[in-house]
């Protein structure tokens, strides 16, 4: 009896009724931004808000101005309980969000309204969550609603096997990420499993703005270039315009977090401000980053 093998299981006769989903070979909806991108000659500018801070509503209206500023790719936060790998401006948001009742569902809307503005919507959540979600309930709903793909700061090709069968089915692009300490066989495993681009920590420990930006991140892009990844993207500490111009002479794109987060927060760095000051500072913030990592290569 022949066999044909679909979504990675073997199945007798060929095609039947009760196979899994086949692979999705819609292209990387990341790399093909990013591809758009160096055509320009330009990195990319992937922005991060959490979803739900400082409300449900305000992180929606937060997101688009984002998008209508500049991001070319949205990093959507799944506010967490425990957020281990976040600095206290995404902890404070974090925290305020889940406060306000935010629940994982409301997130697909996040990802239309990207999707809408034209950007790249991706989600970036620690892994308890889209696993008690269900893996392929939160891949469907997350295509169904236009998502692209997910990162994934706590969990590694070697324990992913789950999710990279369920996003070849849904065509979602796989985000791992690496850092300076990853050795060359990590490298090689992430760089083999990651579909779009992979995330490249500038430093290590938590998230949080930086004074200055090290001449570590352009050697570890180099390094897991080398190990075989196409686009390699560089996050953890942007804050400045010529921050990011120096990131985006050598990176694919750079991310942006606590910077843009830092906007919707008052003096405290503990409370939320007032929604419209936030916006327009999230807007001049936004503009700022933009033309300086979209400027970066110009000579």
């Amino acid at each position: 009896m022949s066999q044909s093998v679909i979504g990675g299981n073997a199945v007798a006769g060929g095609v039947g009724k009760d196979q899994p989903l086949g692979f999705n070979h819609r292209p990387s909806p990341s790399r093909v931004r990013l591809d758009a991108c160096e055509a320009k000659d330009q990195p990319a500018f992937i922005g991060y808000l959490p979803y739900g801070f400082p409300n449900a509503e305000g992180s929606l209206q937060a997101i688009e101005t984002i998008c209508r500023h500049g991001v070319d790719l949205v990093e959507i936060g799944l506010p967490y309980s425990d957020p281990v790998m976040d600095g206290q401006v995404i902890q404070s948001a974090a925290r305020i969000a889940l406060d306000q009742g935010e629940r994982i569902a409301g997130v697909f809307e996040a990802v239309e309204l990207v999707a809408a503005c034209g950007a790249v919507p991706l989600i970036m959540s620690y892994w308890n969550l889209i696993f008690h979600y269900g893996v392929e309930n939160f891949a469907r709903d997350f295509a169904n609603a236009g998502g692209a793909g997910l990162i994934t700061p706590d969990l590694i090709p070697d324990e992913a096997g789950e999710w990279i069968e369920v996003s070849d089915q849904h065509g979602l692009d796989r985000i791992f990420m690496v850092s300076p300490d990853s050795s060359q066989d990590r490298l090689k495993t992430v760089a083999g499993n990651s579909r779009g681009f992979v995330y490249a920590a500038s430093r290590m420990g938590v998230t949080g703005e930086q004074e200055s930006i090290s001449a570590s991140p352009q050697t570890l892009v180099e390094t897991t270039r080398q190990a075989g990844a196409d686009k390699v993207c560089v996050g953890l500490g942007v804050s400045t315009g010529d921050q990011g111009a120096q990131v985006g002479a050598y990176a694919d794109g750079v991310i942006v977090g606590s910077a843009l987060v830092h906007c919707l927060l008052d003096d405290s760095g503990r409370r939320s401000r007032d929604l419209q000051e936030g916006l327009n500072l999230l807007a001049a913030k936004s503009d700022e980053l933009s033309l300086g990592i979209h400027t970066a290569r110009l000579s």
